[in-house]
């Protein structure tokens, strides 16, 4: 499959909005206690160009013809300044997503690919994610490029 990764630009925005809404409507089936369908777009225009014009962040798009088939946002974090932390500057994968239609093709590899290459340019020294319990086929492709489990989130419902 012929994937094209570039910098996302405002007029994706309608674009963006489609793919984000393929992963927003999993987490949604998933945990409807946390996740719901918003009354408008699923992104605000104002979002997408917060992250466009931030110097800290990216966030690229993957083609296939005309067409945006995935996506993916970072940013860059540093330690925080505390007695036992070591200083560190790293990148988070805020999201990423490719459409049902053409995953397990390359699109996931692709745009996890460019932004290690932006996190490593922005001298990130590691990249981080989040990833839910349930999105087993998520687990499974993050630990098949290399990435491990470094901590657990846990919660638990009050009645």
């Amino acid at each position: 499959m012929d994937i094209r990764i570039r910098t996302a630009r405002s007029d994706d925005y309608e674009a963006l909005c489609e793919v984000f809404e393929e992963g927003d409507s999993l987490h949604r089936d998933a945990l409807p206690q946390v996740f719901r369908t918003p009354k408008g777009p699923v992104r605000a225009r104002q979002y997408i160009e917060r992250i466009l014009d931030d110097e800290n962040a990216a966030l690229f798009v993957a083609e296939h013809g005309d067409r945006v088939v995935g996506a993916v946002h970072i940013f860059l974090r540093e330690a925080p300044d505390i007695p036992i932390m070591v200083p560190r500057r790293y990148a988070v994968i805020d999201n990423i997503v490719v459409r049902q239609s053409v995953r397990r093709h390359g699109v996931g590899r692709a745009l996890l690919r460019q932004a290690h290459r932006w996190a490593r340019e922005a001298g990130a020294k590691q990249v981080e994610l989040n990833v839910w319990e349930f999105n087993r086929e998520a687990i499974t492709f993050y630990e098949k490029q290399g990435y491990t489990r470094a901590s657990r989130r846990m919660w638990s419902a009050l009645e």
